[in-house]
């Protein structure tokens, strides 16, 4: 909320500097954005007069200007071609600064210079300026001054008088945060409430009584219908006749300009200060378009289409709720009014509209039609509607302060179940006990009055009103927040929570320390990731067609196609992140990433009532690249993570049917029968698609499974006391035969003593055959309670060897 402090000091006093203002309201929960001075950076520029315009001698594209800057004519060139002979202009002169940066012109601290010269061989003394040369941003200069000179019209610039002074613009504006929950401060009159009970300061509400009015009255011109009343709880209006659409004075121009919006005429720019004056939303009709003389709210027909005022057509669903006559629609409700019905230069009477529309039904259909407005945002987040009238009254006053027309008698206000403020009871001792604090209750009782509550004390229960438009006060610790707030947070005491809990962390965030721990200390940097994704991400990892990879949960309101679905894998992210880092030249890189992953199941209602929620699954992604990455080095650190979490034995089973890994160098990871990841080279086609022109190597670890098999129990073995026996032994085999397979076979036939297996080397060539390979093991057999005889283990090794041959055709190796 932009709040100009020249326009706040309309309402409540600000007499002090405006950082201190700004520290106070910050103390008592307004947060702060920023802090803008307009004034900055802008020095001996004044308003000049143009007294006389010649074309340039020596130039097609420039004029020399006579300009009357209160000393006397001042001669300047300029390209500017939006002006006429007594126009009133902003002059810098010889040795000015403006905000700039200008084409040209020499850069200092905090602007740009200004300096005489010539222009093809004319002397020119100064600049006149346009809005931007004055740092107004194009979105909030008038639609006429966008190109060219700023114009100043009002008769309140005064040639020769410092700009800063003329525009009155030597107080800041103020950019407040305004927290959801409060939409009253979305408003000049919140702010101006918020500051007074701050600082013990007066308010007073704006003017809204007219001093003269029609004979005729608004009911004889427009009667209101409301269809909708669950979506439309009161509709105010009035008619306003001998309209004169023109500028607007410059003290309302400044205002808005201030305040982040865009002068357009003087009966939209009534509407747009009262809005954000009140902040309570009006539109204003041309009333030859209300056919019917009658104004009807209801919801529009699926697949309607209506033109709004930026000359967009859109199609409406059947929840869109609309402003109609008796022929058809005029305006989206609380969004945007409609193309037909805009205020146009010939319109001689007008119908301003004041109403309250419910938050949801605005939100739901600003999201369909992919459009909000400020007054969209307004009423999403909630607005009183007892405004609605003040704000209509405010509106029509303006209209007659300003000259632009002639107010007719009362109003049509259909308000079928006005809203009604709660009363309830809160007690002083509850307040002191929450915020540690001992202050009497007449203190607490001056801080809710000053907020404009109604507020009685009775021993230690104060009876409190608040008024509607406080709409966040609804139980009794809403009510130690507004003590606490006008007490001052910086003086509340600061005290250690009293309580027997000790912190400490769950079994599964262990696990996940644990693996992160060992990851990072296996030379691997941990990323995070959005988990919001695009649903192309899979095809780029080529996942198939029927994969429950593509079972995505699809968010109702995404910020766009790149976010719209929730990831049920990681790699891609992975991906994407080394994608960056070779593309700049970054490597080798090794990374990890233990997120989410999530599953649609089937959302919906199970048939009893309960809703079936997306499954969230954790999941562990490694990557890497580099000279000395492989798909063994990538295992030693997989084997070595679950070892660290306790699972040992796991086998990895050679996988062929797939397109996101190298077919050859991919394997699944199983204990017990169970798939707990997948890992192997990723596919160079894949690779591709990310632009890495690199062996890949990844694993993406189902780390939920992994926590279930985790083992956090370190016993003590002691070193052992008897000498252990070595067997090495070669054989040969089938070129389909695994060593996962070997391995297991071996731990089978000799589990009574065995202590290890290693593989340790793997021959293709002659003398082998081809389709066959040899594979050298290691077994390491020891006992723990004694030494073991050479007998025994060759008799067990024998039987192991003889078990082999029976099950794979293993031929022992002469080594």
């Amino acid at each position: 909320m932009l709040v100009p402090i020249r326009w706040l000091k309309e309402y409540t006093p600000v007499d002090m500097p405006v950082n201190e203002w700004v520290d106070g309201m910050v103390l008592s929960g307004t947060n702060l954005e920023t802090v803008d001075y307009w004034d900055k950076d802008i020095e001996n520029v004044v308003v000049g007069k143009i007294l006389s315009i010649d074309p340039h001698p020596n130039a097609d594209k420039l004029v020399v200007c006579q300009v009357e800057c209160g000393n006397g004519p001042v001669q300047i060139v300029t390209g500017a071609n939006n002006m006429k002979v007594g126009d009133k202009v902003a002059v810098a002169l010889d040795g000015a600064v403006v905000p700039g940066p200008l084409h040209g012109q020499p850069k200092v601290e905090g602007g740009v210079k200004i300096t005489a010269g010539k222009l093809r061989d004319v002397q020119s003394n100064g600049m006149m300026c346009g809005c931007a040369e004055l740092g107004f941003p194009d979105k909030i200069v008038p639609m006429r001054d966008k190109e060219g000179l700023w114009l100043l019209d009002d008769e309140c610039f005064v040639p020769g008088t410092p700009i800063v002074e003329a525009l009155g613009i030597d107080l800041p504006t103020v950019d407040f945060e305004i927290t959801p929950n409060r939409p009253d401060c979305l408003s000049m009159i919140g702010i101006a409430r918020e500051s007074a009970a701050t600082f013990g300061g007066s308010f007073k509400y704006p003017e809204t009584k007219c001093q003269k009015v029609a004979p005729e009255k608004s009911a004889d011109y427009i009667q209101v219908e409301i269809k909708k009343p669950e979506l439309c709880s009161r509709y105010c209006c009035r008619v306003i006749k001998d309209i004169k659409i023109e500028q607007s004075p410059w003290w309302m121009q400044q205002r808005l300009m201030l305040a982040g919006m865009r002068p357009i005429n003087n009966i939209v720019d009534i509407t747009n200060y009262v809005m954000l004056e009140y902040g309570q939303p009006l539109h204003a009709f041309d009333i030859r378009t209300v056919k019917g003389g009658k104004i009807i709210v209801d919801t529009a027909k699926k697949g309607d289409k209506f033109t709004t005022l930026d000359g967009v057509e859109r199609e409406l669903s059947d929840t869109t709720l609309m402003i109609n006559d008796t022929q058809g629609p005029l305006a989206i409700a609380g969004i945007m009014g409609g193309l037909d019905s805009e205020i146009a230069p010939d319109t001689n009477m007008v119908l301003v509209e004041s109403a309250n529309f419910n938050g949801d039904s605005i939100r739901k259909s600003s999201n369909e039609l992919h459009h909000r407005t400020e007054a969209s945002g307004r009423f999403e987040k909630g607005i009183d509607p007892n405004l609605a009238k003040d704000a209509c009254d405010r509106f029509c006053y303006l209209v007659e302060q300003l000259g632009a027309g002639v107010v007719l008698d009362g109003d049509v206000d259909v308000y079928p179940n006005p809203a009604k403020a709660t009363t309830l009871k809160v007690r002083v001792s509850r307040i002191n006990h929450v915020l540690g604090i001992d202050i009497p209750g007449q203190q607490m009782l001056d801080y809710l009055r000053g907020l404009e509550m109604q507020a009685e004390l009775d021993g230690d229960i104060i009876t409190v009103t608040p008024p509607t438009v406080r709409q966040d006060l609804n139980i009794e610790e809403d009510y130690v927040e507004e003590v606490a707030r006008m007490y001052g947070y910086d003086k509340l005491p600061v005290t250690i929570p009293k309580t027997s809990d000790t912190a400490g962390i769950s079994y599964t965030q262990g696990i996940r320390n644990n693996a992160k721990t060992a990851l990072i200390g296996m030379g691997f940097d941990e990323f995070q990731t959005y988990s919001f994704v695009s649903p192309k991400a899979v095809d780029k990892i080529n996942i198939k067609a029927d994969s429950n990879m593509r079972q995505f949960v699809k968010l109702i309101n995404p910020l766009g196609e790149e976010t719209s679905v929730m990831r049920t894998c990681i790699l891609p992210n992975m991906l994407e992140v080394l994608s960056t880092n070779y593309n700049r030249k970054n490597g080798p890189v090794r990374g990890f990433e233990l997120g989410n992953t999530f599953f649609n199941t089937g959302l919906g209602d199970d048939g009893k009532g309960t809703k079936i929620l997306p499954e969230e699954r954790d999941s562990l992604c490694l990557a890497c690249y580099g000279e000395d990455e492989s798909f063994y080095t990538i295992k030693g650190v997989v084997v070595e993570l679950l070892s660290v979490l306790g699972i040992k034995d796991v086998d990895f089973e050679q996988l062929t049917d797939t397109n996101t890994f190298h077919p050859g160098r991919c394997a699944l990871l199983r204990k017990d029968g169970l798939c707990i990841g997948i890992i192997g080279e990723v596919h160079p086609e894949v690779t591709g698609n990310y632009g890495i022109d690199a062996r890949v190597y990844a694993a993406e670890i189902y780390f939920s499974r992994v926590v279930d098999l985790a083992s956090v129990d370190h016993r003590y073995t002691p070193l052992p006391k008897y000498p252990a026996m070595v067997r090495d032994f070669a054989m040969v085999v089938d070129e389909k035969i695994t060593v996962g397979e070997l391995e297991k076979a071996i731990k089978k036939h000799t589990s009574e003593l065995l202590e290890s297996v290693k593989l340790f080397d793997v021959y293709r060539g002659a003398p082998i055959l081809p389709g066959q390979k040899s594979l050298a093991f290691s077994l390491v057999y020891r006992r723990s309670d004694r030494t073991l005889k050479e007998e025994e283990v060759n008799e067990l090794n024998s039987k192991m060897l003889i078990a082999l041959k029976d099950e794979f055709n293993a031929v022992l190796r002469e080594m």
